[in-house]
């Protein structure tokens, strides 16, 4: 179909051996089916097009092979009754769900300025598309609102709050998950706490890793798009234990470093026997390092081996890079999304993972990468600043 070969430029390899062999042997391309995606391999853009892209124009994209059926009238009619309705491909658009994760938001101190000078929803306004696509955008926002919250101030304040109107930039994204596992939700106080639950409740904005209670901070969110549910279950293992839920207290989900298989993996492996997607976010200790700790690795891995498909840290202000065990996809931590830290490069960094999930299956990870402008507002990345952070965090995964 394609046409010969330069000679010595292309393999032929068993099915089974072709993403190993692709990894010892990096670089290199490699043509595989879409129902044989894994998250392990990197799809390419293809004349600007992928295959991840649920509007493909399938019509024009040249690795594709067109099958069709020839036979009497009766044969086929009685073929299209066994089939069914739906189309004969091994990509269907409505089989697949492509769920974001983002990092930390924090729409306090000089993101808050930027906001007050500029409109609540200038921070994403360079990347609002990103934001909008999926049918499950994530985010970990880390500070509560307070009705006495003070004018924003360009500071170096560490107790935080946000202004109730700040929600008009979570409702302008269209955010389908909250994260509740950050170590700054309860700095203004447990009122505080209790407002932007209530402000979610009344939009309709699940949570999760976090809740009026410990009981609901510790619950997993059950999330269902086209028939796939997804079990979101997230904890604050870094404290500090004022910020932790109690019995009759609003907080974040405790747990404990070095323990998490023990704590967090009874509730991924009953979901995964439940039919459920589990996805594990962690409010890990913040380091400013490309490279994940040890402590971090043996903790994030064993969240995976419970068999969680995705494991994702959000405490990180600076990205860092990834790993893959049993098939799932680890990310160490993924940066800030909105929040006001400019001091340096690393932290200016940051990653939005786009996850496609096909027929309740994790294909595919798509990293996209962005860089904070003006203490508030992240744009996407040049080629040159998207090779530098992807070489950073893949040196730092050990590829």
């Amino acid at each position: 179909l394609l046409g010969p070969a330069a000679e010595g430029a292309v393999s032929v390899v068993p099915a089974e051996q072709l993403l190993d062999t692709a990894w010892a042997d990096r670089p290199s391309w490699a043509i595989v089916p879409f129902e044989q995606l894994q998250p392990r391999w990197k799809v390419l853009r293809v004349d600007g097009a992928s295959v991840l892209d649920r509007n493909l124009d399938v019509a024009t994209y040249p690795l594709i092979v067109h099958a069709g059926l020839a036979g009497s009238e009766r044969g086929i009619a009685k073929l299209q009754e066994f089939l069914g309705p739906a189309p004969l491909t091994n990509r269907d658009p409505a089989k697949m769900v492509v769920v974001l994760m983002t990092g930390v938001t924090a729409l306090t101190r000089g993101t808050a300025v930027r906001m007050e000078a500029n409109g609540v929803t200038y921070p994403a306004q360079d990347i609002r598309d990103w934001l909008l696509e999926p049918d499950i955008t994530h985010i970990s926002n880390e500070v509560s609102f307070a009705e006495n919250c003070p004018p924003p101030a360009n500071n170096e304040s560490v107790v935080f709050c946000a202004n109730p109107r700040y929600i008009e930039l979570i409702e302008d994204v269209d955010v389908d998950v909250i994260e509740l596992t950050g170590n700054h939700l309860l700095d203004w106080g447990v009122e505080a706490m209790e407002l932007s639950l209530s402000m979610y409740d009344e939009r309709g904005i699940p949570y999760y890793g976090g809740g009026w209670n410990l009981a609901q901070a510790q619950k997993p969110l059950m999330v269902t798009v086209n028939g796939y549910t997804f079990g979101f279950v997230g904890c604050n293992p870094a404290g500090p234990p004022s910020d932790h839920a109690t019995e009759d207290r609003p907080g974040s989900a405790p747990c404990n470093f070095g323990l998490l298989a023990e704590q967090l993996g009874p509730q991924v492996r009953q979901l995964r026997e439940q039919g459920v997607i589990p996805i594990v976010t962690l409010q890990y200790l913040e380091t400013y390092s490309y490279t994940p700790t040890d402590q971090q690795r043996v903790d994030f891995r064993a969240l995976s081996e419970a068999g969680a498909a995705i494991v994702s840290g959000s405490q990180a202000h600076q990205p860092q890079g990834f790993d893959f065990v049993n098939g799932a996809f680890i990310h160490y931590g993924l940066g800030n999304l909105f929040f006001d830290q400019m001091w340096s490069l690393e932290t200016r960094q940051e990653f939005l993972d786009r996850h496609v999930f096909y027929d309740g299956r994790h294909v595919s990870t798509e990293v996209l990468t962005a860089i904070l402008e003006d203490y508030a507002r992240p744009r996407p990345m040049t080629v040159e600043e998207r090779q530098a952070l992807l070489s950073a965090a893949f040196a730092a995964s050990g590829w």
